[in-house]
């Protein structure tokens, strides 16, 4: 029987299996939903990749990654819309439920963050008639605030509601547990995006005490701090009801498991901690 309610962000075993395999092995543990990274799809190629997709019946929650809007010049930023224009193309040919963003930092050289935001919502602007066009909803992911300067300039739900509200239809939020569970207003911003209808994706994995590294430390579910139950109580009675997407990267201990042991193991977390 399928795993319901459960998806692999196929991060999680990048480090295993390109996204043929991973598929493969998804399935073996009764895993019938993804969310591949481009880089995955462009290896095998977008037709083989739907091919794959469509053949299996798998749900795709979600495409990683569109973004990184703010850049230093015109011609930089006119190449990130071009880019993002393509990855809706390839959301849209996978069936995607999103298409994740993770907006970008801060230009080489600014200490402007607050140009820096502008831009995110600039560039969201030109891309989100494209993306209404194919039918490929934006899902704006806030990122901790360690990666303001380099990643996500967006750091809360708070903030990536307010760009959703000045840009109005085909726009929500990635709710990533790891980005967002320290904030004192999740719950209430949890509610405000459910309100709206916003809620496109709930990541989760955990935040491990003490984490070695702030990309590439995340933790299996259960292994750390992060009150898993209580924020997908909280998005559930906002009224999002859809799949909770594992998302782990873990240079030192998961990515070198072998690939069966970490899904096995995220199917029994998903089904004892979250």
């Amino acid at each position: 029987m399928p795993v319901n309610g459960l998806s692999i962000n196929l991060a999680t075993v990048r480090e295993q299996y390109n996204m043929r395999q991973a598929v493969d092995a998804c399935l073996r543990q009764d895993i019938v939903a993804i969310a591949p990274w481009r880089d995955q799809v462009h290896a095998i190629g977008l037709a083989e990749a739907s091919r794959i997709v469509a053949e299996n019946g798998l749900k795709v929650t979600g495409l990683c990654r569109g973004g990184m809007f703010p850049a230093g010049n015109p011609a930089a930023r006119a190449a990130a819309i071009d880019d993002n224009r393509k990855a809706i193309d390839e959301a849209a040919a996978l069936n995607a439920d999103c298409l994740v963003l993770v907006v970008g930092g801060l230009p080489v050289g600014s200490r402007n963050i607050a140009e820096a935001r502008e831009m995110v919502a600039d560039g969201i602007a030109q891309i989100l008639p494209h993306a209404r066009s194919a039918g490929i909803p934006l899902a704006i992911e806030p990122l901790h605030p360690m990666y303001a300067a380099d990643r996500a300039c967006v750091n809360t739900l708070e903030q990536a509601l307010d760009i959703c509200d000045l840009l109005g239809d085909g726009i929500g939020v990635a709710i990533d547990v790891y980005h967002v569970w320290w904030d004192p207003k999740l719950e209430q911003q949890i509610s405000r995006a459910g309100a709206a209808g916003r809620i496109l994706a709930h990541h989760i994995c955990d935040w491990l005490v003490p984490t070695t590294d702030l990309l590439l430390d995340r933790g299996m579910m259960g292994d750390g701090v992060i009150d898993l139950r209580g924020i997908r109580r909280s998005i559930e009675a906002a009224g999002y009801h859809g799949a909770q997407e594992v998302e782990i990267f873990s240079a030192g201990n998961w990515w070198k498991q072998p690939g069966e042991q970490v899904l096995s193991t995220c199917v029994e977390r998903f089904r004892s901690v979250c």
